[in-house]
C-alpha cells in the first residue's frame, strides 16, 4: 500500500527537541492499539490538524522520497520516527519490505520509534519488529499498561515503553517487578527527546508515558486497565 510520510528536520515540539521527527500517514495505525480514536494523544491540537493533511496527501513524500532523506541524514543523527502514524503497515501485518529498507536506510544513523503492531499474536510482526531492533532502528514496543508492558518484554524482540496513568509522574515498576522510569521530558521543562536519548537505547527498563494530550482520560482509563 502507499505510504505519505512528512519530515520536519527540526521539530519545533519543546518535548522533541530541534530534530527530525516525522509524521505518517493514518492507515498504517494497527487495527488493534486501543487508542486508536480513544485517547491518542496525536488525536487533538495541531499535531492532529498536520497528521490530516499528511494522511491526505496534502503535505510530505511518497516512500522512496522518504527513504531517501533518511539516507541524507548525517552520520549518528538522532531522529524520531512518527509522532504521528506507526511502521509501514496495512494496519494488521507490517510491510516487511518498506521497514526493512528503512532499517537500511538508517545504518550509521540513530532512529527510534514505537509501534502498536501486534506482536504477542502475530509471529510476522514479531520478526519483522525484531529484524529493525537487530539491525540498529530502535522500535520501542508500544504497551496499554504494566502488564502488557510485562508480556512485551517477556518477547525479547526490543525495548518497551508503556502509557501510565495521569497520576503515575513518578517511576514505578511492573507487576513482575520491571523498572519503569517516567519519560524525563514529561515531568522536566529541561530534558527533550534530544537530550534524554533513553527510546532510542536498547534497554532494560520500560519507558512510561503519563497519559496526556487533549484525551487523556480516555487514554489514563486504558492506562489503567479498565
Amino acid at each position: 500500500m502507499p505510504y505519505t510520510v512528512h519530515t520536519t528536520l527540526k521539530s519545533a515540539n519543546r518535548k522533541v527537541g530541534k530534530i527530525p521527527v516525522t509524521t505518517t500517514s493514518a492507515a498504517t495505525c494497527p487495527d488493534e492499539c486501543e487508542f486508536k480514536k480513544n485517547g491518542c494523544y496525536a488525536d487533538g491540537g495541531p499535531l492532529a490538524m498536520h497528521w490530516a493533511k499528511v494522511t491526505s496527501g496534502e503535505r510530505g513524500d511518497n516512500w522512496s522520497t522518504f527513504i531517501a532523506t533518511v539516507k541524507s541524514f548525517k552520520d549518528g543523527q538522532l531522529w524520531r520516527h512518527n509522532q504521528a502514524g506507526d511502521l509501514a503497515g496495512d494496519g494488521k501485518r507490517l510491510d516487511a519490505e518498506a521497514n526493512d529498507e528503512l532499517a537500511d536506510a538508517n545504518e550509521g544513523k540513530n532512529g527510534f520509534t514505537y509501534t502498536h503492531y501486534p506482536v504477542l499474536t502475530d509471529a510476522h510482526n514479531a520478526a519483522v519488529v525484531k529484524r529493525m531492533n537487530d539491525r540498529g532502528f530502535v522500535v520501542n514496543l508500544s504497551a496499554n499498561n504494566v502488564a502488557h508492558a510485562d508480556a512485551l518484554y517477556d518477547l525479547g524482540i526490543g525495548p518497551v515503553a508503556t502509557v501510565l496513568p495521569e497520576a503515575q509522574t513518578t517511576n514505578t515498576v511492573t507487576p513482575k517487578g520491571r523498572k519503569i522510569v517516567v519519560c524525563p521530558a514529561t515531568v522536566r521543562d529541561d530534558v527533550s527527546c534530544a537530550t534524554c536519548q533513553l527510546c532510542a537505547k536498547q534497554r532494560d527498563a520500560i519507558v512510561g508515558f503519563p497519559a496526556h494530550g487533549s484525551s487523556k482520560r480516555k487514554a489514563d482509563t486504558v492506562a489503567q486497565g479498565v
